[in-house]
């Protein structure tokens, strides 16, 4: 039995099940009547702490932001500099993807590119905010002399989220066959070091 729950509690349970089915069989068949059976409600249940689906939805969107936006507050708490703060985020980030899988598969749903324009603007703000504390850190780091002054920062961040994206989706379609964090850090670094200003470097 699901037992007794204050609705704040109970809506928390039917994200965090939404995000687990979203994982197990995709986005784009999961309906609210999945969820409903899941946690052992009736799908009208479900309706009485979420109207739509479209807002059930944007309360899972705004349960990913807030989590991300605490993994990045950590992540920059802990820094030392720009380079650390920099690899931090990325880590986070990975992490994040790591522990909520379904994320990559959201991102490429109907739910979010066609059905759903709120989710999609949650997610376009967030990617916005992640990617101006990125390039907090890589302006200070080009300032330092540590990285090409010649690449805009804008530009180097777009690069960076689009690694992270990038070695999700493979994680994603091999079967999450390798770990993730590792492997996107190891490939931050090299794209790190082909952005390092080199010695004698002249900027353009």
């Amino acid at each position: 039995m699901s037992g007794r729950q204050s609705a704040e509690e109970r809506k928390a349970q039917i994200v965090a099940e939404v995000l687990r089915l979203a994982d197990e069989i995709g986005p784009d068949r999961l309906s609210t009547t999945d969820v409903a059976r899941a946690i052992g409600l009736s799908q009208p249940a479900i309706f009485r702490h979420f109207p739509t689906k479209g807002a059930l939805w944007l309360a899972v969107a705004e349960d990913i932001a807030d989590r991300l936006q605490s993994y990045w507050a950590a992540a920059e708490a802990g820094a030392t500099g720009p380079h650390e703060r920099l690899k931090a985020l990325i880590g986070a980030q990975l992490s994040a993807i790591s522990e909520t899988p379904a994320l990559p598969s959201i991102l490429f749903s109907r739910e979010l590119q066609v059905d759903n324009p709120a989710l999609r603007e949650v997610f376009r703000k967030l990617l916005g905010v992640f990617q101006g504390r990125l390039v907090a850190a890589i302006r200070e780091l080009q300032a330092a002399g540590h990285l090409r002054r010649d690449v805009i920062p804008e530009d180097v961040a777009i690069l960076l989220t689009s690694l992270v994206q990038g070695v999700a989706i493979r994680w994603t379609l091999g079967a999450r066959g390798f770990a993730l964090v590792p492997e996107g850090l190891r490939l931050f670094d090299v794209q790190m070091e082909l952005l390092r200003a080199k010695e004698g470097a002249c900027d353009a």
